[in-house]
């Protein structure tokens, strides 16, 4: 049976976009192939929610190859776009001031529809858990209205050693 959704998606305004990839980045580590989302349209800190989205290309790396005439994005990459979206949020309410939220771990995870070229993934988390050492974000995925997956993310703080050192 899948989850109550955590925001009707049919009220999910995609078209004001509060961090685009360039300011993403300055939360976010992740680069070029690994990079998981094109934008972030919603904060609230007191409702412990995140919504951002994931344009998929026809160029991504994993077109060619998963599955040949019928790409579909894999599910691993969609894990990795939630965990992306936790770490923006931990990073934007100043949970800590250094280094990053790396992956902890997942639990429930079911993936229900496909993703394919030319879909855009939306992302809506809400924070179950927040902490230094570890949160944990209850992640939804949709295209339009079909919810294609969801699960629990736990992320981790990870202190990069040039900034322990300085």
């Amino acid at each position: 049976m899948p989850p109550v959704a955590l925001v009707d998606p049919s009220t999910i305004d995609t078209s004001r976009v509060l961090a685009d990839r360039d300011a993403i980045h300055r939360y976010n580590p992740q680069r070029f192939e690994m990079e998981q989302l094109t934008a972030i349209v919603h904060v609230d800190p007191a409702e412990r929610l995140v919504i951002g989205y994931k344009d998929v290309t026809a160029d991504e790396f994993w077109v060619r190859g998963h599955m040949p005439d019928y790409p579909l994005m894999p599910g691993v990459l969609m894990c990795e776009a939630a965990a992306q979206l936790s770490s923006y949020f931990c990073k934007e309410v100043k949970l800590f001031e250094s280094g990053f939220v790396g992956f902890g771990g997942m639990e429930e995870v079911r993936f229900r529809g496909p993703v394919r070229p030319g879909d855009r993934l939306v992302l809506v988390g809400k924070a179950i858990r927040l902490h230094r050492r570890q949160s944990i974000f209850e992640v939804q995925g949709f295209v339009g209205t079909n919810l294609v997956f969801h699960g629990k993310f736990q992320g981790v703080m990870i202190a990069r050693e040039d900034e322990l050192a300085g």
